[in-house]
This record gives C-alpha cells, sequence and structure tokens, in this order.
C-alpha cells in the first residue's frame, strides 16, 4: 500500500483508507466524494509536485500534496 502523492501520472489506484495524519483533511475528503472503495486516475501533477490532478466519480479534482499523502491506496493494473 502506497499513498496517492507517490504516484504517477496515468496510473489508477483504488483508495484504501487515510492516513494517520489525516485528521482535518478526512472530512473535507468524505465530503469531495473520495472514500474507501473510490477509484481513483492520476491525470497531472505540477512541475513541483504540488497540486496533483486526479479523475474520479467522472469529475476532476486538483488536491494539495499534503492531502495526497494523507490518502492511502492500492494500485491497480
Amino acid at each position: 500500500m502506497s499513498n496517492l502523492s507517490q504516484l504517477k501520472v496515468g496510473e489508477r489506484a483504488r483508495v484504501m483508507g487515510f492516513g494517520d495524519s489525516a485528521g482535518a483533511y478526512r472530512r473535507k475528503l468524505l465530503s469531495l466524494g473520495i472514500m474507501p472503495g473510490v477509484e481513483i486516475h492520476v491525470v497531472r501533477v505540477a512541475p513541483m509536485g504540488d497540486p496533483v490532478e486526479v479523475r474520479l466519480r467522472g469529475f476532476s479534482l486538483s488536491l494539495r500534496k499534503i492531502e495526497a499523502a494523507n490518502l492511502q491506496v492500492e494500485k491497480l493494473a
């Protein structure tokens, strides 16, 4: 298991949970539709690595690197 910030452009993953330091971000991420079991596709990563654009549930979302690091994911083939 890894976190979302470690994925490269074009990779797909399934959200498995939130990191221990997610705290306040957890509620925000849940309200954005990011919950365990959701499939995420990394579309773009900014040159300095922040933000990360992901596609999930038919829409695009940009996450800051710290938010992406708090998402535990499992890579899909």
